[in-house]
């Protein structure tokens, strides 16, 4: 018999489910994977339960609910000034990942080349690969997180088909600036290059900063891919509702893609994810600010307890140095004592990276977007076992 052992199935289980299954073994604060323990505003989630039983629950169209593609549309409009064709230009998936997966397997052809920047998402690698696409990794350094400009241009050649860019930035919370952007149109420019934004934390920025689309600046709006998620901006990350923003040309693919995909889906979370787009400015303000009072009631427990917290510019998620603690082992491992000693878990940041080498091994990733009293327990668990 054939080995089945082979393609994605011969991927390892992410990291996030490792460290989930870990926490539940030892009854641990779960501060690793990044979904609140938020509800999600009552005015989507009354929406999607009353169409649920008043609506039509058969195939939607392939594209999306018009409701909802038009809400995207709007939105683009109201914080971005962009100018979007809600018929030709937007496209519903299930989820920012199905999004991705959409965009690299519509835009990828064996061989061409995809610059990456790490740390990075753990979905990216996989799907650029199994596209038949050849990864360009740039690396980002902590604890400043800055744009390495001579080696992303290095990265740039004549098979580089796009660059995948995610701001604000899982893991690490950095958020590029108009300069560091103005810099990556260059570049895609420059080598007739398509740029994919995974933009899903988009209004989740901390301290007064202002997302900005790549696909805004110049030369940008015909060879930029969006994509956004109602998961991540309406705390309902069950949902799995992304959508997609990009030129016709651009979109065609993408859109076939899709409909091989998951082709559709459920209308009702849809109604609910329009109107979410649809709340008051009030409604994102008070997201950005009550995650960034979470950020600071964590960053500040952790600080005192003795861990190196790496400043968090957006997301869900603080990075930490653990090497002040006097703990001598890799981030796994720290992560793995945690969770058994301490009764909370965290994400080891090297699981970000294309292998190990290189890769920092003592920083880890807790996340934030939980009740008080989850941070405050987590605090405290910490707290008494680093006191000992």
């Amino acid at each position: 018999m054939k080995n089945a052992n082979l393609g994605i199935s011969a991927l390892g289980t992410t990291v996030f489910e490792v460290m989930s299954t870990l926490a539940r073994e030892h009854s641990s604060v779960n501060l690793g994977q990044g979904f609140p323990d938020d509800k999600g505003p009552i005015e989507v989630r009354r929406a999607a339960a009353d169409y649920l039983v008043e609506g039509h629950n058969q195939y939607p169209p392939m594209m999306g609910v018009a409701e909802l593609r038009q809400a995207v549309a709007e939105h683009a409009r109201r914080f971005y000034g962009l100018d979007v064709d809600w018929q030709r230009e937007v496209l519903v998936t299930s989820g920012a990942t199905e999004a991705l997966a959409d965009c690299l397997f519509g835009l990828i052809e064996p061989g061409d080349e995809v610059v990456l920047l790490e740390p990075l998402y753990d979905s990216y690698l996989p799907i650029v690969r199994r596209a038949g696409g050849i990864p360009k990794l740039v690396r980002l350094e902590p604890p400043h997180w800055r744009l390495p400009r001579e080696a992303l241009a290095a990265a740039f050649g004549p098979k580089t088909k796009l660059i995948l860019l995610n701001t604000p930035m899982n893991p690490c919370s950095k958020v590029f600036d108009a300069d560091e952007l103005g810099f990556v149109a260059e570049l895609c420019i420059q080598h007739d290059v398509f740029a994919v934004c995974d933009e899903v934390y988009e209004h989740i920025l901390f301290d007064g900063q202002r997302h900005i689309p790549l696909m805004t600046l110049p030369g940008m709006r015909e060879r930029s891919v969006r994509i956004g998620s109602a998961g991540k901006t309406f705390s309902v990350t069950g949902w799995k509702v992304g959508y997609v923003t990009a030129a016709p040309d651009l979109m065609k693919p993408i859109a076939k893609t899709h409909q091989f995909m998951t082709f559709t889906t459920p209308p009702n979370l849809q109604v609910g994810a329009a109107t979410g787009l649809r709340l008051p400015d009030s409604y994102y303000e008070s997201l950005a600010g009550e995650l960034q009072r979470k950020r600071d009631r964590l960053a500040d427990g952790l600080a005192r307890i003795g861990f190196a917290v790496v400043p968090a510019a957006g997301t869900y998620f603080v990075t930490t140095d653990f090497r002040p603690l006097g703990f001598n082992g890799t981030d796994e491992e720290f992560c793995r004592h945690i969770t058994e000693m301490a009764g909370v878990t965290a994400v080891p940041v090297s699981a970000f990276y294309d292998g190990a080498a290189g890769a920092p091994r003592h920083f880890v990733r807790f996340c934030f977007c939980k009740h008080d009293e989850t941070l405050d327990a987590a605090i405290e668990r910490l707290a008494r076992h680093f006191r000992r």
